[in-house]
C-alpha cells in the first residue's frame, strides 16, 4: 500500500501562476516558473527560499535542470532562453533564435544538449555548454507545446496540439508521426512513451523496435482520424494533405523499414474510411 503524502508547508512562492516545477537530480533543490517572470529555488524539504532568479521580461514556461545539477535552462514567452549557473548564480547566458514563445525545455541525460521548442513550429538543439545552436527542427504550423528526451538520449519527442513527432537526438532524423498531442513523456525504460489526445483522452504508445530504427511503433489501428493525425472534423483538403505527406514517408518505395508496408496499409485503410464516410454524408 502506498504510503500516505504528509501537508508539509505551502510557501508564498510567487505573485502570478506557477507554470512549471522541477527537481533538481540531486534533490536539494526545487526549482518553480511562474508567471510573474521569475524562477525561484527552494530548499527541498524546508520550502525556504533560496534564491530568486530574474531576467525574462514575460511567463516563463518551462524549466531544465541539468543531470548534475549544475545549470538551470528557463524558457519564457518573451522568445529566449536563459541559462543559469547553479553555484554561481552569475547572470545567465541568453540563447536567441525563436521568433514564438518558447514553450519548453528539455536536457538529454549526458547534460550537454539542450532541446527547445516554441510557437514559430520550430523544435531547436543547443549546445548547453556553450549556448551555439546546433540544429533546427521543422515541426508544427500550430506550434511546439512539449518536448521529451528518452531516458538513453536517442529519441526526442515533440508535441502540438494535433501530432507528435519522433526525432533521432544524433542526427535530427525524423522517425514517425503520431497521432496525439502535447503533453509528453517517456517512461524510464525508454519503451514507451505517454502523451495527450483527443477529448480528454491519454494515448499510450507501444514498446520500442528492438532493431536499429529504434522508435515507436506509430499507431497501425483505430480511428482513421487518429491513423492520418487530423481532427475528427478535418475538411477533405487538410485530409489528403495528411495522406500525401504519411505516404510520403513510409511508402515501401521510399522507406525500407521492415514496418513500412504495415504502416502503409494502415495509412491506406484509413484515408479509404476516410473516403467513404465523406461519400456519404456529401453524396459525391
Amino acid at each position: 500500500m502506498l504510503p500516505p503524502f504528509l501537508y508539509r508547508n505551502s510557501p508564498y512562492s510567487h505573485s502570478g501562476c506557477i507554470s512549471c516545477l522541477t527537481f533538481s537530480a540531486d534533490g536539494k533543490i526545487l526549482a518553480s516558473a511562474s508567471s510573474d517572470q521569475t524562477i525561484r529555488l527552494w530548499g527541498k524539504y524546508t520550502g525556504e527560499l533560496k534564491r530568486t532568479l530574474n531576467a525574462h521580461s514575460d511567463t516563463v514556461l518551462s524549466i531544465a535542470i541539468s543531470p548534475d545539477s549544475q545549470t538551470l535552462a528557463s524558457a519564457s514567452a518573451d522568445q529566449t532562453i536563459r541559462l543559469w549557473s547553479l553555484t554561481s548564480y552569475e547572470q545567465p547566458r541568453i540563447l536567441r533564435g525563436h521568433s514564438g514563445w518558447v514553450t519548453a525545455v528539455a536536457i538529454n541525460p549526458d547534460g550537454n544538449i539542450l532541446v527547445s521548442g516554441s510557437t514559430d513550429g520550430t523544435v531547436k538543439l543547443w549546445n548547453l555548454n556553450t549556448g551555439q545552436l546546433i540544429k533546427t527542427l521543422d515541426e508544427e504550423s500550430t506550434g511546439v507545446f512539449a518536448v521529451a528526451i528518452s531516458s538513453d538520449g536517442e529519441i526526442l519527442a515533440s508535441a502540438g496540439t494535433k501530432t507528435v513527432k519522433l526525432w533521432n537526438l544524433r542526427t535530427g532524423e525524423q522517425l514517425c508521426t503520431l497521432a496525439g498531442c502535447s503533453p509528453v513523456a517517456f517512461s524510464p525504460d525508454r519503451k514507451t512513451l505517454v502523451s495527450g489526445g483527443d477529448q480528454g483522452t491519454i494515448k499510450i504508445w507501444s514498446q520500442m523496435l528492438s532493431t536499429d530504427e529504434s522508435i515507436l511503433e506509430p499507431l497501425v489501428s483505430g480511428e482513421w482520424w487518429e491513423v492520418l493525425g487530423v481532427g475528427r472534423d478535418a475538411n477533405l483538403d487538410t485530409v489528403k494533405l495528411a495522406y500525401r505527406q504519411l505516404a510520403r514517408q513510409y511508402h515501401p518505395d521510399i522507406n525500407r523499414t521492415g514496418t513500412a508496408i504495415t504502416k502503409m496499409q494502415a495509412i491506406n485503410r484509413a484515408y479509404e474510411a476516410f473516403l467513404q464516410e465523406f461519400s456519404r454524408v456529401w453524396g459525391g
